[in-house]
């Protein structure tokens, strides 16, 4: 089980440099989780570049996929997440991140850097499809 971070989608989506280690990855049959969080994330960055029909797009291919699953919080972890946050000298959404991975004993897929501050460190889609 993986917990896809909010960059590992965006590589897709933007076509960034590590679309198609992305795609691989994605293409893998493994049971991935998105954070709401992320979700969120993606739609105001896709709105803010005006991408309304990708938006739409994104949205409805991850509500169908049968191996992506949407997974958030309640309002009373935020005050964990921020102990992380502290802890771990993460933003807050890394922080937010982090907690989902540890309270689902998942490992965080993400090209971000920041995660390998933490016990729980990180994985890229290369290391994983390999």
């Amino acid at each position: 089980m993986y917990l896809a971070d909010t960059n590992i989608f965006l590589h897709i989506l933007l076509k960034k440099e590590k679309y198609q280690q992305v795609l691989n990855f994605l293409k893998g049959n493994y049971e991935i989780y998105i954070t709401e969080f992320s979700l969120y994330s993606i739609c105001i960055l896709l709105s803010k570049l005006k991408e309304f029909d990708l938006l739409n797009i994104f949205v409805s291919d991850i509500i169908s996929c049968d191996f992506i699953t949407i997974i958030g919080i309640e309002p009373e972890e935020i005050k964990k997440i921020v102990e992380i946050e502290r802890n771990y000298n993460l933003d807050f959404d890394d922080a937010y991140q982090y907690y989902i991975a540890l309270r689902e004993d998942i490992t965080i897929v993400s090209y971000d850097k920041d995660f390998e501050k933490t016990p729980k460190g990180r994985k890229i889609p290369e290391l994983i499809i390999s």
